[in-house]
């Protein structure tokens, strides 16, 4: 019941504030803050539980909860964790806390439909990374886009409505052929269920695996997002109020990449295989060019979701290595980008809060006026870059790895990625932090607040617990890995 009581829990936050807080804007919106960061630490302590509880040593599913839905289409509620998961629902229930408390003050109007937004959302993220039947998880996958269409706009920038227009329709469009996938497996097994799915799927003929795959890929390549249908995210995270923009770099872009994990490769072994080289392609040119583009941005929130982009290029290009270090660098830096790059909007919404601005052009001198924040900003520039002894360099490290064991021309043109991401990083903080102040309202900002301090410690004792010691992580995940490397061998080697 531990998942079921993950999926509840949010929902159950959600539907006190709509009942039970009323009065005026500001004693309404007090009220809705406390109910929402509460239930989100609750959520957090529960999914610990998970981690607690969890087998390193099995690849199967585990905590799996199973219930019949629609008894005559053998449709059930069927809910479940492996290794690969695990960290997904760590990463969703950290991350949502952190975004209550950083909108604490930034969000002063419809507060309480802001908290009952993101308490959706996360029910919604969660039941994705847990679902074990495809319609459940298809339902969870598109389900997520209302609270968060909402979130970017209502509380969101000028264009606003623009921004949440293209999120809504891009990643709606490549989820209607995902749709007709799992209805057309649905009429080859008559079930829903993902584990049947894993175990059948692969005997389907190449050229059918072929389509399936394409049209998988036409959902969890958006959502990725991948070049060439990655321009919704730079809108997005643009306009999004400074939470939106940490979930959705922290987690919702990692949806497409377990996507790829839990349906392409184990179901659709070969035409995985027959597919990689466009994976490699469109990853090789997601890292080198969105790295270009991002050296060009006046606008530090289009700087940092460009670097989103190819960082997400380095995840897709160690999961279709299909080895080990591919994998478990994919895996590493999945979590790592939604620690970092979570953290660098936070940083941005910092500045954003006292200036309004995220204008490069008009910051300069900052490390002058707020030292502690300028050493935090750094800490997890490093982290973005790579810097050994971050989350960063042990997941970059083990993709260029498995990605050398696969073909060293990839891994070549991903190394390049690497360069080009402390270029344009190492940019941006030297424009912001250092030289003259020339805008005396930069004189006038204040240093980090014990509130904003609260919300960096976790982010930054994560990114060095990982940098130094992934053991646990990788322990955690190896068997599914593992297992998941096996699924993808089995058929490949057919004749």
């Amino acid at each position: 019941m531990l998942l079921s009581a993950l999926l509840l829990l949010p929902l159950v936050g959600a539907f006190a504030i709509m009942a039970f807080v009323r009065g005026n804007e500001e004693d309404a919106g007090k009220e809705a803050r406390y109910i929402a960061l509460f239930t989100t630490l609750v959520t957090f302590g529960v999914s610990l539980l998970l981690w607690a509880g969890f087998d390193p040593a099995s690849a199967e599913f585990q905590f799996v909860e199973k219930r019949s839905w629609f008894v005559g289409l053998n449709i059930s509620y069927e809910l479940g964790i492996d290794g690969i998961s695990l960290f997904m629902v760590l990463l969703t229930t950290l991350l949502m806390p952190i975004c209550i408390l950083c909108s604490w003050e930034s969000i002063t109007t419809r507060t309480r439909a802001f908290m009952v937004n993101f308490l959706i959302l996360e029910s919604m993220v969660i039941g994705v990374f847990c679902a074990l039947d495809a319609i459940m998880f298809y339902l969870f996958f598109e389900g997520m886009l209302i609270p968060m269409y909402l979130i970017i706009g209502v509380w969101g920038g000028k264009n606003r409505v623009y921004a949440a227009y293209k999120f809504f329709l891009y990643t709606l469009a490549g989820s209607v052929l995902f749709l007709v996938a799992i209805i057309y497996m649905y009429l080859q097994f008559g079930t829903t269920s993902i584990p049947e799915f894993i175990k059948q799927a692969p005997n389907l003929p190449l050229d059918v695996q072929k389509w399936l795959w394409l049209a998988m890929f036409a959902s969890f390549a958006v959502k990725v997002p991948m070049w060439p249908v990655h321009t919704w995210l730079p809108d997005a995270h643009v306009q999004a109020p400074t939470a939106g923009s940490v979930i959705l770099a922290g987690i919702l872009l990692k949806m497409g990449a377990y996507g790829f994990l839990r349906f392409s490769l184990p179901m659709l072994p070969e035409a995985s295989h027959h597919y990689t080289w466009l994976i490699y392609t469109l990853s090789i040119i997601a890292v080198i060019y969105t790295s270009l583009v991002a050296l060009a941005q006046t606008d530090m929130k289009k700087l940092i979701a460009y670097s989103s982009v190819a960082h997400m290029g380095f995840v897709t290009i160690g999961i279709f290595t299909m080895n080990m270090q591919g994998l478990q660098g994919a895996m590493i830096q999945m979590i790592s980008h939604g620690l970092v790059s979570g953290a660098l909007f936070l940083c941005v919404g910092v500045l954003y809060d006292r200036m309004h601005t995220r204008e490069i052009a008009n910051y300069g001198g900052v490390v002058n006026v707020m030292p502690k924040y300028a050493l935090y900003f750094m800490f997890f520039t490093m982290a973005s870059v790579g810097l050994p002894a971050t989350s960063g360099f042990v997941g970059e490290f083990l993709i260029l790895v498995g990605a050398f064991k696969a073909s060293t021309w990839v891994a070549f043109f991903a190394a390049t990625g690497v360069v080009l991401g402390a270029s344009y990083m190492l940019w941006l903080y030297r424009r912001v932090m250092f030289g003259e102040i020339n805008n005396e309202e930069v004189r006038r900002m204040s240093d980090i607040t014990t509130r904003e301090v609260v919300i960096f410690i976790p982010l930054v004792l994560l990114v060095l617990w990982i940098g130094l010691y992934p053991k646990p992580y990788l322990h955690a995940m190896d068997a599914s890995l593992a297992n998941l490397i096996k699924q993808t061998q089995v058929t490949s080697e057919k004749p």
